[in-house]
């Protein structure tokens, strides 16, 4: 599985405008970059224009921000989608970022069949840990079933779902727990896909993950061994798959943004290190580093090419990519392994006695469990049990807090004005009949994507779409 492991060198364009972010992208791209990694704002992650009175302050700040077809085809100008795997940062709007991004690529002339890519489109994690969930979980799991089946004929080659389990960890979980109630989501979507009348083996090869890569050296590395050999299992034994492609669990992996500290930030660059080394001895197939400065702001230029840098000197020389698992045999790192699956597999029958993923989401038994193990880890930081170096011990005093990035304000003036250029040149009439037909789909049992896509190709923003649907399936409240 990992003989041949393509490295894939990943990092954020960033944020502002899709201008910005395009001058981004190609720099990486001469810097020998062979995948690109794109993260939206929240506006555009939560089906909200750049000009809706919630999205105020917000536009371009955490990610690019995409309004219609006109920012996607700025966002990707000279970029030859054939050329490039691309992976979106994109949940409760995948489908309609997905279906921007096709239609780019088709008026490049690439070809359908061979674009590669992921679209992280994995909802149920935003209901336990982020929150940029928009539709209740059933409406929302019919949405990524229908992009599995749909992406099964149009997209052979693309990700369909990245499920995450870097959320989960970043909200307080511990490792066990990052494990455990990220297959349990993969359980949750395989039997929606198979519900749906999909065959297992149609799709899980297509599937892949995301995960957290933090400080405790070994066991991080233990971590995703034990997630690799309990989803072989779960995939052979659960749901019965044959292909030796469906068994596999194929993860990208990010340093843990939650260990990063605000005090002596240069530190960082340390900690950084050492979870990109756990995550390559754990077998990650893609890898993104974080820049020393994200405790504190949105990362500069420089950090950013540190970061990268990183990856680059563990990659071309540390050696450590020449064996598929090179801890495999010790004595310390198969105990831990076995304590993290043993402990995810306890989990997992937990949430099978409360009805499923869905239930105990539901329920608030997941979010329950989260919330408690990160109130000990911070009790613990409190009380001087555990060790954050700057933080509770060995600090320093800084002569000069390190200068902040900011995004100019400016940008979102700019981008309001683009959109509002997009929808006086379009057709008003063919907006209104798009979106109208996907009403209808949304209310029938037809896959939503074909007309998702012709929604886009009219210039229906991604805030009109998501309304469309909001119209149909309401909007989720928490009630526990």
């Amino acid at each position: 599985m990992y003989r041949d492991r393509l490295w894939t060198m990943r990092q954020y364009a960033g944020f502002g405008t899709a201008e910005e972010s395009n001058a981004r992208y190609k720099f990486l791209l001469s810097q020998g970059i062979t995948g690109l990694s794109v993260a939206f704002d929240l506006p555009t992650q939560m089906g909200m224009d750049s000009d809706h009175r919630l999205a105020a302050g917000e536009v371009g700040r955490t990610g690019v921000a995409i309004d219609s077809l006109a920012d996607m085809q700025t966002l990707f100008e000279g970029i030859p989608l054939s050329e490039v795997s691309t992976s979106m940062t994109i949940n409760s709007t995948a489908a309609i970022l997905l279906c921007l991004y096709v239609l780019v690529a088709d008026s490049q002339g690439a070809d359908r069949k061979k674009l590669s890519g992921t679209v992280q489109n994995d909802i149920l994690k935003e209901y336990i840990a982020r929150g940029t969930y928009i539709y209740p979980p059933r409406p929302a799991m019919r949405i990524i079933t229908d992009l599995f089946a749909w992406a099964g004929s149009e997209l052979p080659e693309w990700n369909t779902i990245s499920i995450s389990g870097y959320h989960i960890r970043e909200a307080g979980s511990t490792a066990t727990q990052e494990v455990a109630f990220t297959l349990a989501n993969a359980i949750a979507y395989i039997e929606a896909a198979i519900q749906a009348g999909l065959e297992v083996d149609s799709f899980a090869p297509r599937l892949s993950f995301f995960f957290n890569a933090h400080n405790d050296f070994f066991e991080e590395i233990a971590k995703f061994r034990a997630a690799r050999r309990l989803y072989a299992c779960l995939m052979r034994e659960r749901f019965g798959a044959k292909l030796d492609r469906s068994l596999m669990l194929r993860f990208h992996a990010q340093t843990g943004g939650s260990t990063l500290t605000a005090q002596q930030p240069e530190v960082n660059v340390v900690r950084v290190a050492l979870q990109a080394m756990a995550a390559v001895l754990g077998g990650t197939q893609s890898l993104h580093t974080n820049g020393q400065d994200e405790a504190l702001s949105l990362p500069s230029e420089k950090s950013a090419a540190i970061a990268l840098r990183t990856q680059q000197v563990i990659a071309y020389e540390s050696g450590v990519t020449r064996e598929p698992d090179p801890l495999g045999g010790s004595e310390y790192v198969e105990r831990l392994t076995d304590e993290i699956e043993k402990g995810a597999r306890e989990y997992i029958r937990e949430i099978d006695a409360r009805g499923g993923t869905l239930r105990a989401i539901e329920s608030g038994f997941v979010q329950n469990e989260i919330q408690t193990a990160a109130y000990r880890y911070q009790k613990a930081v409190e009380e001087g049990r555990q060790i954050v170096v700057g933080v509770n011990k060995f600090r320093s005093e800084e002569a000069e807090p390190p200068k902040p990035f900011r995004v100019d304000p400016e940008l979102e003036r700019r981008q309001i004005e683009r959109l509002r250029r997009v929808r006086a040149a379009r057709s008003a009439d063919g907006v209104a009949a798009a979106r109208g037909r996907l009403e209808q789909a949304a209310r029938g049992t037809e896959n939503l994507l074909p007309r998702i896509l012709e929604c886009c190709r009219a210039q229906v923003t991604v805030g009109e779409i998501s309304d469309t649907l909001r119209t149909v399936f309401g909007e989720h409240r928490e009630s526990f």
